[in-house]
Parts: C-alpha cells; sequence; structure tokens
C-alpha cells in the first residue's frame, strides 16, 4: 500500500477495532475514483461497497424526462452501497464520482459476512446508514422550500467537510443536476456568493474564501444533517472533531 493512502482515511474503517480491521484488510482494495464514474445504476446488482477516502460520490435518481437530483453525498465520513446489509442487492438510485479521488473497495459477499456477524461493523454500519437517511430525508426538504443560494450553501459546506482543501474541482451544470435546479439558477446563486465574498468561482472551479460567510448564509439543514452524523458516531474522533 501507498504511504499516502491509509484505511484510517475513512472515518468508519478508522472507527474498527485492530482484529476486525485485520480481517477486512486483506479484502479491501484501494481504487482510483475518477469524476463522472458510474459505480452502480438503478436496479443494478451491486458487486461491491466503497469506503471513500478522498473521494465524494453522489447518490442521485434520474427521471424518465432525463432530469435528475442528488439525495446524498458520500465521502470519507461513511460507504457506498448500504443496500447491500439491509436486504437487498440493488437500489432505484444511481452512484457517480462527483469528486475525484480514492476509496477502498470492498466485495459484497466480505461485507455481507462481516456484517451478519453482528460485531463493531455492523453497529457502525447502521449508525451510518440512519445518518444517511436523516442526510436524505432533508435534502428533500431543502430542495422543496429553500433557495437555491440556500441550497447551494448547504452543498458547499458539506462537500468541503469531506475535503482537506477549500477548492473544488466541478461545473455549474453539474452543481445544478445535484440540486435539481436550472443552470440559470446556480449561475445566479454562485454569483451572488463571489460578490459577497464567500467564494471565487471561475469555469469548472470554486474556491472558498469565507467559510463563516456561507455559514450565516445557509438553511437550518446543513446544522441537521452535521448534527445527526455527529451524534450517531459519536464514538468516532475524526467525524466528532470536524465541528
Amino acid at each position: 500500500m501507498s504511504a499516502i493512502h491509509s484505511f484510517q482515511q475513512n472515518h468508519l474503517l478508522a472507527a474498527l477495532p485492530a482484529d476486525e480491521l485485520e480481517l477486512l484488510a486483506p479484502h479491501l482494495e484501494l481504487v482510483a475514483m475518477r469524476l463522472g464514474d458510474m459505480l452502480y445504476e438503478p436496479d443494478e446488482q451491486l458487486r461491491h461497497a466503497y469506503f471513500p477516502t478522498t473521494s465524494i460520490v453522489s447518490l442521485h435518481y434520474v427521471m424518465e424526462s432525463g432530469a435528475s437530483a442528488e439525495a446524498a453525498g458520500v465521502g470519507n465520513e461513511g460507504v457506498v452501497g448500504v443496500s447491500l446489509f439491509m436486504g437487498g442487492d440493488s437500489t432505484s438510485s444511481s452512484a457517480v464520482v462527483q469528486t475525484a479521488g480514492y476509496a477502498y473497495r470492498l466485495p459484497r459477499q466480505i461485507l455481507k459476512e462481516e456484517f451478519n456477524r453482528g460485531a463493531t461493523l455492523q453497529r457502525l454500519l447502521l449508525r451510518y446508514t440512519q445518518a444517511l437517511l436523516t442526510q436524505m430525508a432533508q435534502t428533500a426538504v431543502c430542495n422543496r422550500h429553500h433557495t437555491v443560494e440556500q441550497q447551494l450553501c448547504r452543498w458547499l459546506l458539506l462537500t468541503l467537510d469531506r475535503l482537506e482543501s477549500n477548492e473544488l474541482i466541478i461545473t455549474q451544470e453539474l452543481i445544478a443536476n445535484m440540486l435539481g435546479v436550472r443552470r440559470v439558477g446556480v449561475t445566479e446563486a454562485a454569483g451572488k456568493l463571489q460578490r459577497a465574498g464567500y467564494i471565487s468561482y471561475r469555469r469548472g472551479h470554486i474556491a472558498v474564501l469565507d467559510r463563516s460567510g456561507l455559514e450565516q448564509q445557509v438553511c437550518e439543514c446543513y446544522a441537521v444533517v452535521r448534527k445527526e452524523l455527529n451524534r450517531l458516531l459519536s464514538d468516532v474522533p475524526a467525524i466528532k472533531n470536524t465541528d
């Protein structure tokens, strides 16, 4: 394994006792996650779970018309593929790499066997799933009742929480697809944030200049999602200390 990559970069793996991690380690494969990579599509049988380290994966739904919206994002705080241990091998959503980086991939059978042992991994995965459901529910409420500017602030802050850098490589079109809004709406919202000095934007690149400014503009949805994640995974130091 390269010295720059570690199981500790994923908070769920980092929270496992040494003996449990030792059982999983031979089966955890470090994989590169390229921007736009499709990890799975609707109703497709999942073959692996992914524990992101430096990448972020978007779980989103695509309508028959082609319109789409993100239901949740998964970064180094979690795992992609919860349906594998929740009783099904497929899901109605898609999983696409939103931010390039790396993840550890685990075969579905190994994940199921370890989950069914009922040890620490099972407890962590169930708690994380509850936090993920909270994120999905809050995203639905936010997209219905809050402005595009507030939604963008929420999305930016949740993304920053999963990155070591304050810079994001992403287009306005992709953000619009994830928020389920028109691109012009994102352009206007990003313009307001830039004029306020909170962000700097150029094509395909966003730099957050004033995080506290975003936190003042964001709706309550961001705090709800972070609070629930911290509450459910309070015994994971890397997450507990993010606030």
